[in-house]
């Protein structure tokens, strides 16, 4: 198992514009070796990492001797990546997926970004050690006690940052018979069908007359002009505080559902078709549904759970998890379902719209997997 562990920087000036320099470096080399795969693919050519890169060493140190003052990964990785890129871009082609091609990276618009092999750094006690520029300050030493096998410095707003993957061994899972269904939404983050409740903290639309405000102040200013790249950077740092705040909260929420349950039911959103709903595309990205759901399936699996996935035309909402019974023309303004059906012990009380989904998620999750014989719940499609 690999694990990386994400540290902020602090260096110096005259460190970060030796990691300008480098991520400029890589993402030149990235620019040249795609435009050369191109040109040699179109003329029938059968293009390849290793060629490319003993092509640009032999032309280097005549046409291009500044890619010198760097770590030497800054003109490798790039190749090594552009293959991986196409190989997952013919795999794609072949299984059906839409798979992008790789696209040139552009000086403004792309992230900085820079890949050290593990020969290439050293690590101390709050620092690293890189190859023509020494020692860097780091926020935190490595957590993970295991083989380091790569690092990748990057730069999000005004920071840097390393991420260190470290090589462990496989955590020896421990079966945990509780099992849970979760309902998630707009409304609320995530419902359980034990009945906890975790709101939606909705820090994107907390943040948002700050970002409009700051949006308008970059439109306003001069292109080039230094008062303009310093509203970008406040742009910038306002999106990343969202995204810190946001991450905190599915990593902690994650964490504790992967160490109290062994079972866990959820539904299977479409979430691209979601994303097409002009009313509600931004409250979904807000929300980041796609993440929670990416994280449980992560962190279940390494602690020897199993994340089940309920279809998402199972009428989770609409029919009632004791008796069966389904309100057919429910619809998102009803936030209570009461069942119509006499012999349900439920009859005409209001239920909790998501607490009765998430009971029958959790009914339908241990039909799937053979633990129950059958689910209260029938097909069909479902609003939510």
């Amino acid at each position: 198992m690999i694990k990386a562990h994400k540290i902020r920087l602090h260096p110096t000036e005259e460190q970060k514009t030796y990691f300008a320099k480098a991520a400029g470096t890589s993402r030149f080399v990235w620019n040249w070796a795609l435009a050369e795969w191109n040109r040699q693919y179109e003329a029938g050519e059968k293009p390849t990492a290793f060629k490319l890169k003993k092509q640009f060493n032999e032309i280097r140190r005549v046409q291009y001797p500044w890619t010198w003052e760097v770590t030497k990964n800054a003109s490798d990785q790039p190749f090594l990546d552009l293959a991986k890129a196409w190989a997952a871009y013919f795999d794609g082609l072949k299984q059906g997926k839409k798979t992008g091609r790789p696209t040139f990276k552009s000086k403004k618009k792309s992230k900085l970004s820079l890949y050290l092999a593990n020969d290439q750094f050293e690590l101390g006690d709050h620092r690293i050690w890189i190859p023509k520029l020494g020692w860097v300050n780091m926020a935190e030493k490595l957590r993970f006690v295991g083989n380091v096998t790569g690092a990748r410095i990057t730069k999000t707003a005004d920071w840097w940052f390393v991420s260190i993957q470290v090589e462990l061994p496989d955590p020896v899972p421990v079966k945990k018979p509780v099992a849970v269904g979760i309902d998630v939404g707009l409304n609320r983050l995530a419902t359980l069908s034990t009945g906890e409740k975790v709101e939606n903290q909705a820090f994107l639309k907390t943040a948002l007359k700050k970002l409009r405000q700051a949006n308008k102040r970059l439109h306003r200013r001069k292109l080039g002009s230094k008062n303009r790249e310093k509203a970008r950077r406040q742009v910038a740092r306002l999106h990343y505080k969202v995204t810190c705040l946001r991450d905190d909260v599915l990593h902690k929420l994650t964490t504790q559902f992967a160490n109290c349950y062994g079972i866990i039911g959820i539904e299977d959103l479409n979430l691209k078709g979601l994303l097409k709903n002009r009313r509600l595309a931004r409250s979904f990205s807000d929300a980041a549904l796609g993440k929670l759901l990416n994280l449980l399936l992560s962190k279940v699996g390494q602690r020897g759970g199993q994340v089940i996935k309920v279809g998402r035309f199972f009428p989770s909402s609409k029919t009632c998890h004791c008796c069966g019974w389904k309100w057919e023309a429910m619809t998102l303004n009803d936030r209570t379902l009461a069942c119509q059906n006499p012999s349900c012990p439920y009859y005409q009380c209001a239920q909790d719209r998501d607490h009765n989904a998430s009971l029958n998620i959790l009914n339908e999750a241990l039909r799937l997997i053979g633990l129950i014989d059958q689910a209260v719940g029938g097909t069909g499609s479902d609003a939510t």
